[in-house]
């Protein structure tokens, strides 16, 4: 996994932590709109009303703020995904509310996608570990639900992989590239259907369930 060189000293009082959300926070803003390569630290110090002096205390470069802002955005994330699924026991809508709690999220922070993608090229490891943390989240809950019987039995960690594509594709389509504010409840109920009824008609479904059995019980031994 990444380390991030970050200078220890300045981050144990409250004032320190305001600092560096303020620098976190800026970076979002700067990378997110000239990209890494062209982002400078000057902007960033700019943006967050600080001396480029200050960034040194916490950063060594500009690559480590940008690892450091990719983790703290995934931090977010699961913070409030887990916000929005809070005190619900039932499976179905634990995924509407994380969807929609998903949602949410990329309308206020417009500039995930592109941060998160560039990391791929900045740092392979950052970038890995910004869907692996999620994912093991998501893994452990659905496995909850599989051994409560709430999901049929299946690789859980596999359906959380699946899952985490149904939102990040949504969410790119229908909140990032719509100029208008987006329909989040149309987005969640659209997921939802999907996790509960998959595509294929349900008549479907059926006669595919009994061309199997057919076939099973006239097979030859």
């Amino acid at each position: 996994m990444t380390q991030v060189s970050v200078l220890a000293t300045p981050g144990t009082t409250a004032k320190a932590k305001r600092t560096k959300q303020r620098l976190l926070r800026a970076a979002e803003r700067v990378f997110g709109a000239s990209g890494f390569d062209r982002a400078s630290i000057a902007e960033i110090t700019s943006g967050a009303g600080v001396s480029q002096g200050t960034f040194y205390c916490y950063f060594v470069d500009k690559k480590a703020v940008f690892v450091a802002l990719i983790d703290e955005l995934g931090r977010e994330m699961r913070a409030a995904l887990r916000a929005a699924t809070s005190g619900l026991t039932d499976r179905l809508a634990i995924e509407r509310e994380g969807f929609r709690g998903f949602f949410r999220f990329v309308a206020e922070h417009r500039d995930l996608y592109r941060i998160v993608r560039q990391a791929e090229f900045v740092d392979e490891g950052a970038y890995r570990a910004y869907y692996v943390r999620l994912a093991a989240g998501y893994t452990r809950g659905l496995r909850r639900a599989m051994d409560a019987g709430q999901l049929r039995r299946a690789d859980p960690e596999q359906i959380a992989w699946c899952l985490m594509g149904i939102g990040d594709f949504l969410g790119m389509r229908w909140v990032l590239w719509e100029d208008e504010a987006p329909d989040i409840d149309a987005l969640t109920d659209a997921a939802l259907a999907l996790v509960r009824d998959g595509i294929a008609r349900p008549n479907r479904r059926r006669v595919v369930a009994k061309r199997i059995r057919t076939r099973t019980r006239g097979a030859t031994p």
